[in-house]
């Protein structure tokens, strides 16, 4: 029988393998590309990288999670050489694209999205300061004075997968402004704990190696400038560039982020319009392969890089760099000993009572001051109860914040009193959410009821 399009006719899928009839593409590979396509589908595999993780590093196979978790790569190039363990490898290799992802969703949010306009961005950046500045403060409070108090950056992040998961799950009751709201205040959230990275959980630094690394960012610079777009010669520099990093002793992730940052968010033609392009192309009654290439050349450069490269490392980033290192890192020891240990931990309770109580207070705090003050404007349709509800959000400190554990603490009791903490204070804080979230949608659908029955009365009332 021959292949049919099963797929709506403008659909990707419609004119390719993953649109037939076929079994395996019916049955298998169009419910995954579907499910990829759900917004909450990140922090679905997150969650599940998290409790397989935990399973296994409390089964009678631990030891070949610790196993696999030491396995040592080598890489030997001449003048090249590295050494690290599957764990270092995830942690500072592939970290890096996921912090590259960040800094390119930080430059298009700066360039075109929420925080490029002065007014609006207002209220996500004020939202964030208080969100890192409250759950540090209240856990240096528990832990001051300590050998622990270096664990003060652990509570200061949110996980935007997570997060946007919670949401997800109330779909369109949600409103669309809110939704906005905690995108911009992961972006610039995701900014601090960069920055805290750089300057606090960074080792004695080489300047030689910092040196390379800043005359590699200027030498892209250069090439940009002198618009060579050719993106391989990038990656080959940019892998050069994490290099150094990693041999300056100031954190590889940061190169990524930079790297991000250096990333074009203009296209470089965009004085054309995409559509137009096209049409022309559709008008020529006879196209040789050179007018295709060039046709396909100026419709990608309409395009900037950034966004090209957003689009094809967020997928690998969320689907695959990022449930990797829950695997990696979730796997903490939960028996009986170990759980007494941190609910006796100040370090837990910091971390918990910092990511729950702290980003609640510190968010929801800082947004109603700088909109009770006018320095920013409620966005449309988020009642008080909304705001409340997302600030609860900002408390699931995930990813983040495990990474942030591996580099404030050395000792594995301190690392994983830390972790305890940050999965109890997710779970809590993502459960506290998803019920005010909920119970504001409901409200906010009684009180569109009652503003319409009320201007129905009015409507239909009699006249004298």
């Amino acid at each position: 029988m021959a292949d049919r399009s099963a797929g709506s006719g403008d659909h990707p899928w419609s004119f390719t393998w993953l649109g037939t009839d076929r079994l395996l593409a019916r049955r298998i590979a169009r419910p995954v590309a579907r499910f990829l396509e759900i917004e909450a589908a990140s922090g679905l595999l997150l969650l599940a990288a998290t409790v397989i993780a935990l399973i296994w590093a409390n089964s009678g196979w631990s030891h070949s999670y610790t196993t696999m978790l030491n396995a040592h790569l080598v890489l030997d190039a001449g003048p090249i050489q590295l050494s690290l363990t599957l764990l270092e490898f995830v942690n500072d290799g592939l970290m890096a694209v996921f912090f590259f992802v960040v800094g390119l969703e930080i430059k298009r949010e700066l360039v075109k999205g929420e925080l490029s306009d002065r007014r609006a961005a207002a209220l996500p950046i004020i939202a964030a300061v208080g969100g890192i500045c409250v759950p540090a403060l209240i856990y240096l409070s528990m832990n001051a004075g300590t050998s622990a108090s270096n664990g003060w950056g652990i509570p200061i992040a949110t996980d935007i997968a997570f997060a946007v998961g919670v949401v997800a799950l109330l779909g369109s009751r949600v409103p669309v402004g809110l939704k906005l709201f905690l995108l911009a205040l992961a972006v610039v959230d995701d900014l601090g704990a960069i920055a805290v990275i750089a300057v606090f959980y960074s080792d004695s630094i080489d300047a030689l190696w910092l040196l390379g690394a800043l005359l590699i960012f200027v030498v892209i610079l250069i090439l940009q400038r002198l618009r060579v777009w050719y993106i391989p010669i990038y990656v080959v520099l940019g892998t050069i560039a994490w290099y150094c990093m990693f041999k300056s002793g100031v954190h590889a992730t940061v190169a990524g982020v930079v790297l991000g940052f250096l990333a074009p968010a203009r296209p470089l033609r965009d004085d054309l319009d995409a559509n137009t392009v096209v049409a022309d192309v559709r008008h020529e009654s006879e196209l040789a392969a050179a007018d295709v290439q060039a046709a396909s050349f100026l419709i990608k450069e309409t395009v900037s890089v950034g966004e090209r490269l957003l689009d094809r490392l967020h997928p690998w980033s969320s689907f695959v760099i990022i449930p990797l290192f829950a695997l990696c890192n979730a796997g903490i020891p939960l028996t009986m000993d170990a759980l007494q240990n941190a609910a006796n931990s100040s370090v837990t309770w910091g971390v918990g009572v910092g990511l729950v109580v702290g980003k609640t207070v510190g968010v929801f705090v800082a947004a109603s001051l700088a909109i009770r003050f006018g320095i920013a404007r409620r966005p449309r349709g988020v009642s008080s109860l909304h705001l409340l509800g997302i600030s609860m959000a900002a408390g699931i400190g995930f990813t983040v914040a495990i990474f942030v554990t591996g580099l404030a603490f050395t000792t594995a009791e301190l690392a994983d009193d830390a972790k305890v903490g940050i999965l109890g204070a997710s779970l809590v804080a993502a459960l506290l959410a998803a019920a005010v979230l909920h119970l504001a949608a409901k409200r906010a659908g009684a009180d569109e009821l009652a503003i319409e029955a009320a201007e129905n009365a009015e409507l239909f009332a009699p006249t004298d």
